[in-house]
């Protein structure tokens, strides 16, 4: 969030990329945008696992598994349930602060456009693309089914937001041909087919 340094009352700015704007006394500073490309997927669709081949790939991108921060964001509800809206936005933030390193920002999570649309940090992000891991129900539950058994697992909620997302996002790309770093490389050619397009 930009807040004015000239105003005496704290003030929020505006977004007028590549400016913020003070909507009472008018001054600007600078607030790049960039694209976000939300690598999503219920659980059980490969995030994890293709996260470090997709780092690899990108090196040019600011690529992030949002799992990081669940357990920080967890210390600071206070024992509380998860406030879930706001580890969003927070990513969000995230993905604007390296933006203004110049670097558009990855996101691997379970997010979809719905969830992030309405955020107040959505207002400092360039465009968002939406890519989908997926795979077969069978496959997803036999892959949940053998996570230790400290891991939350709910299948059936699972496969029930999978077939969600399938329709929610830009592309899909299926996780159970080829191995982690064949679908990174997959997601990095579409991420890098997206912002020749933009530019």
């Amino acid at each position: 969030m930009h807040y004015c340094q000239v105003c005496v009352e704290p003030v929020i700015m505006m977004s007028e990329p590549p400016l913020a704007r003070c909507p009472q006394c008018g001054s600007t500073e600078r607030a790049r945008t960039a694209p976000v490309f939300l690598v999503t997927g219920a659980s059980g669709s490969g995030k994890t696992t293709i996260f470090p081949y997709l780092v690899d790939a990108l090196p040019e991108y600011g690529v992030f598994d949002v799992d990081w921060l669940i357990d920080p964001v967890g210390r600071l509800c206070g024992g509380e349930t998860m406030d879930w809206v706001n580890f969003r936005d927070t990513w969000l933030a995230v993905a604007h602060a390296v933006a203004q390193a110049g670097r558009p920002t990855v996101l691997l999570g379970p997010f979809s456009r719905a969830q992030v649309d309405p955020l107040p940090a959505r207002k400092w992000i360039g465009q968002i693309h939406i890519a989908v891991l997926d795979c077969a129900d069978d496959v997803r539950r036999a892959r949940l089914e053998a996570r230790p058994a400290w891991r939350e697992r709910n299948v059936d909620e699972h496969i029930e937001f999978a077939g969600h997302l399938r329709a929610a996002g830009d592309i899909v790309f299926s996780t159970e041909k080829g191995g982690p770093d064949d679908v990174a490389r997959d997601v990095a050619s579409w991420v890098r087919a997206q912002a020749a397009d933009r530019a």
